[in-house]
């Protein structure tokens, strides 16, 4: 898709617009209902869809469902980053009413980062194609990577600092307690950081280590840096209310990490092919279409069978529960 200067300039134009709405929204600290969560998730989604119909319309359809196929991938990825924010607000015990403000400068900080890694991206396989066979090697290994863990109990994790997150602790210090939004405070005459503006740092830091994963997957669905771009930046934007919205489901979607190392398997063996064909092998590309029909596929599938698996889960312990109830009320007779 041959995308103009202007067109990238009025595109970021309007992100940028629809930040500051968000961020005029949520500038003052509150709890956010599930009715407010879900009327934005809405919104946030049905402005992806009229983007992606635009480009459907005034663009080409190919863009239009590369733009589609990257960010349903990108989205699904991000409901399993929700995961590790929910350790991170945990782990630094930020207050409810604040919870909005953190992921809001988070995930824009994360957006920059992305904005970062898409150019390098972009501009490393324009001039080197063979970058494709390490991405979609990539991508397979960091697939049997997500099955591992899925098996492995979790039930312990928490979250732990990064390096980069403990030297600027270390090299600015840290309040004991939160001031409300205040991000630096002033004590015994020195500048020092608030625990807000840590676990600010500490979601936007750590999406770097979700990129290294959520690019590569989406330049297996798409090569155009304008459609990666995009699709990346609808799926963060929308991630502040979706948080809220199913924060209390997150556990119930037990097989989400199989679904998601089958989506990446599945992109890093189309890059793979990708791969070959650019180096005059001929073999089978897969298009755009399958691509976009097996990710929502799978991710149907996955929601189902979490849903029945955790309704199975809790039926058990229900039973359970009930049969050590009369166990003890015929042990008291």
């Amino acid at each position: 898709m041959d995308v103009s200067w202007t067109l990238w300039a009025l595109t970021i134009l309007g992100l940028v617009a629809l930040i500051s709405v968000d961020f005029f929204i949520g500038r003052k600290p509150h709890d956010v209902s599930t009715k407010e969560a879900g009327i934005w998730t809405v919104v946030w989604i049905a402005l992806a869809v009229l983007f992606g119909l635009g480009l459907l319309v005034f663009g080409e359809s190919q863009a239009s469902g590369e733009f589609f196929a990257g960010f349903i991938t990108e989205k699904s990825l991000s409901v399993d980053n929700l995961f590790v924010f929910v350790l991170i607000m945990a782990k630094f015990s930020v207050p409810s009413q604040l919870q909005q403000r953190v992921l809001l400068i988070g995930v824009l900080i994360a957006l920059v980062l992305r904005a970062i890694f898409i150019a390098a991206g972009a501009a490393v396989i324009a001039n080197f194609s063979w970058i494709f066979y390490i991405f979609g090697a990539f991508l397979i290994y960091t697939a049997w990577k997500l099955i591992q863990e899925a098996r492995a109990d979790e039930d312990e994790e928490e979250f732990e600092e990064n390096r980069l997150l403990k030297s600027i602790e270390h090299r600015f210090g840290v309040a004991d307690r939160y001031h409300g939004t205040k991000l630096f405070i002033r004590t015994n005459g020195k500048r020092v950081l608030t625990p807000l503006m840590v676990v600010m740092l500490a979601i936007g830091t750590t999406d770097v280590l979700f990129a290294l994963d959520s690019i590569p997957a989406i330049f297996g669905l798409t090569q155009d840096p304008y459609i990666v771009f995009t699709a990346n930046a609808f799926a963060l934007m929308g991630l502040r209310q979706l948080y809220f919205l199913i924060g209390g489901l997150l556990k119930k979607l037990v097989h989400l990490s199989y679904g998601l190392s089958v989506i990446l398997g599945f992109i890093g063996v189309k890059l793979v092919l990708h791969a070959l064909h650019e180096s005059g092998v001929h073999v089978p590309e897969i298009s755009i279409p399958f691509s976009l029909s097996v990710i929502c596929g799978v991710l149907v599938i996955t929601t189902v069978t979490s849903l029945i698996a955790t309704r199975r889960q809790a039926a058990a312990e229900s039973a359970k529960a009930a049969g050590e109830e009369s166990e003890n009320v015929g042990a008291d007779k």
